[in-house]
């Protein structure tokens, strides 16, 4: 008989494993994150960045929100990191995406066309192993077509978006609770900071 929580766990590897494999072949994933359900690929791969583009069916003029892990990993896709990030992301209570003056060894599409790049340091546990195994920033954009509602829970996710990705991840499919998007701060490289979205 199988005890309480195992098919939980099974699933959770099992979706990291194939995952895994559709980002390094290039592939995009539809995935819960720390906020909500999103369309993911590999941020410094031009093919699969401009295939979320092109499920979105959203100007490539748009710049894309990436997930990192660490402080660490966030030091190699940014030019300068301004020290009120660190204590900014420190401080808050709820996911924080920050946009940066400058990234850097990112795929064209990812950064914005000044150059700025919007970075979350994740906190949901299957985002951030994902991340520590893939070892390179995933790429986090609302799973819905360009211009309709963000869908908060997985139900809301629009059939022709899931047909579209190469896997959907199993785990979290049947929450309950909305999710709801991030905070949004700028922070230029003199430290001053804009409020975009609380």
């Amino acid at each position: 008989m199988r005890t309480p929580g195992t098919r939980t766990v099974f699933t959770f590897e099992e979706d990291l494993k194939e995952c895994l494999a559709v980002l390094k072949n290039g592939g995009v994933i539809l995935y819960p994150t720390d906020t909500i359900w999103g369309l993911g690929c590999d941020a410094t791969n031009r093919t699969a960045v401009e295939k979320i583009f092109s499920i979105k069916s959203r100007e490539e003029s748009k710049s894309l929100l990436i997930l990192v892990d660490s402080d660490s990993m966030l030091g190699s896709y940014v030019k300068d990191i301004p020290e009120i990030a660190y204590e900014l992301t420190e401080v808050s209570d709820k996911p924080m995406t920050i946009i940066y003056p400058s990234g850097k060894n990112l795929a064209p599409g990812v950064c914005s066309e000044d150059g700025s790049v919007g970075i979350r340091i994740c906190s949901d546990e299957f985002c951030c192993e994902l991340i520590k195994r893939f070892r390179k920033p995933i790429v986090s954009t609302s799973a819905n077509i360009s211009g309709k509602p963000s869908p908060s829970v997985f139900s809301e996710i629009e059939e022709t978006v899931i047909e579209a990705v190469d896997y959907t991840v199993k785990h979290r499919r049947d929450d309950r609770g909305s999710g709801s998007a991030s905070s949004v701060i700028k922070i230029e490289l003199d430290g001053t900071i804009k409020i975009l979205r609380m």
